[in-house]
């Protein structure tokens, strides 16, 4: 008679998020994710099939979770470039530790690129949701006479994506809050 798990999926998916996040997909082990996992290895195929099925679960619910908290940090009722400053501070308030362990949508980009057709559908579709959101504040910016009229949206949001991403780059190499917090001040002046 088969067991049953003894195990939250969402709480080993969480565990295996933080290692994949640290270490990289080939420089982590199987070894590695099973002990912060604390799943026996039957257990984690059973679950999530093999290494790279698991990544791509870990890789899909990080951007996922990770792009919700920004589109709800977005949608705060507040005028529209405090609420874009506001979310890139966010990003840059994080406490040291956690914006020092990287993120693992930058670090899948990094590592895979566009070589990967099922990493990059993950990427891409989390970064169509982020790139709606910022579009649909900066249109309102504009509407609102807060973002100057010269400024392409289009560009803007690629801009504002660029801007995080190298956000979580120099967070991860050990920018200190001050330093992020004048980058997104510095990339909100520009839209003015």
């Amino acid at each position: 008679m088969a067991r049953h798990k003894e195990f939250d999926r969402d709480t080993v998916l969480k565990a295996a998020i933080t290692v994949f996040t640290e270490h990289g997909y080939e420089g982590t082990s199987t070894d590695a994710l099973l002990s912060a996992m604390k799943i026996s290895r039957q257990s984690m195929y059973d679950t999530f099939g093999d290494k790279r099925r698991l990544y791509l679960a870990a890789l899909d619910r990080y951007n996922l979770d990770s792009v919700s908290q920004i589109v709800a940090d977005l949608r705060r009722d507040m005028a529209p470039l405090k609420a874009l400053e506001e979310m890139l501070i966010a990003f840059a308030s994080r406490p040291e530790t956690e914006a020092g362990h990287g993120c693992l949508g930058v670090s899948a980009v990094c590592e895979f690129g566009r070589t990967d057709s099922e990493v990059s559908a993950l990427t891409d579709k989390a970064s169509r949701l982020l790139s709606s959101a910022v579009h649909t504040i900066l249109e309102e910016g504009k509407k609102r006479g807060e973002v100057a009229d010269d400024v392409d949206t289009t560009d803007a949001v690629q801009f504002l994506g660029s801007t995080l991403s190298g956000m979580k780059i120099s967070a991860r190499n050990g920018a200190s809050r001050e330093t992020l917090r004048g980058i997104a001040r510095l990339a909100i002046r520009s839209l003015r």
